[in-house]
């Protein structure tokens, strides 16, 4: 006889919810009243799709993860090229989707838009075609990406902040509310500005509350010194970081290549 840990939780629909017969529906999914889910969609385990959601199709949800009211999963790009090909979007596990959020489906550039895991994004967030956002990203109200973004992961974006499209944000960055992001904004930097953003220094309390240890921060520290406040070029500054035998940690090393591979150019 199994246990009743062990037994799986059904599946709930809501009468007035319209789920197309190709959809997949792991154990404990509930669809609430006057949801819409579309043809090739799945849905991972203990998801719950809030009232009034619309998932048009081709879309990957994971498991436990909470869609609220209204939001709207996986339409068409809105890219004048889209041609109608297919396309999908993913969205990782234990993501939280509030109230009226966006998410577009990819394009032929690269078939697909994804969001990861632990994610939350707040209230009339827009993830537009092509993005790409890592773990643990947190997107707060009314903040719209065009397409072709990369946020990586454990980045925090403040409200109404606005992104141009194919810019990259590197991992445990932080972004100021109203900003108006152009380029690229390296990792471990908090970064804040309209019309024109700006470096502000490390994203410190950030980096301790994930857990660095104070010699990487410190190793941090002197490197952003040396590339945005020595005076030194981009290219002389990365020397001279590189030449440092005391900033050898893959923290620095991945700062570095972050800001020698930006095709945006950097925001400093």
């Amino acid at each position: 006889m199994k246990r009743v840990a062990d037994v799986a939780a059904p599946v709930v629909i809501h009468e007035t919810a319209i789920v197309h017969p190709s959809a997949a529906l792991d154990h404990g999914v509930e669809i609430e009243p006057f949801a819409i889910v579309g043809r090739g969609v799945t849905i991972g385990a203990n998801t719950r799709i809030g009232p009034r959601v619309f998932v048009e199709k081709d879309t990957t949800i994971g498991s436990d993860c909470r869609i609220a009211n209204g939001a709207v999963l996986g339409t068409d790009p809105q890219d004048l090229k889209y041609e109608g090909e297919q396309t999908f979007l993913h969205v990782g596990d234990r993501t939280v989707i509030r109230e009226f959020a966006t998410l577009n489906r990819g394009t032929s550039a690269s078939g697909r838009t994804v969001v990861g895991s632990d994610c939350l994004l707040m209230a009339y967030a827009h993830i537009a075609h092509d993005c790409e956002l890592g773990n643990h990203v947190v997107v707060a109200n009314a903040t719209n990406m065009a397409g072709h973004v990369t946020i990586e992961d454990w980045v925090i974006l403040s409200g109404l902040v606005a992104i141009h499209q194919s810019v990259r944000i590197g991992s445990y960055a932080f972004v100021g509310g109203a900003s108006r992001i152009t380029q690229d904004i390296p990792p471990f930097c908090r970064a804040s500005g309209n019309p024109t953003p700006k470096l502000y220094g490390l994203n410190t309390v950030g980096l301790e509350r994930r857990g660095f240890s104070p010699e990487v921060r410190r190793s941090l520290k002197r490197a952003y010194r040396l590339l945005f406040q020595s005076g030194l070029n981009i290219s002389q500054a990365i020397d001279r970081v590189e030449s440092d035998p005391a900033l050898s940690q893959p923290e620095v090393g991945y700062f570095l290549d972050f800001i020698r591979n930006s095709e945006r150019g950097i925001t400093f």
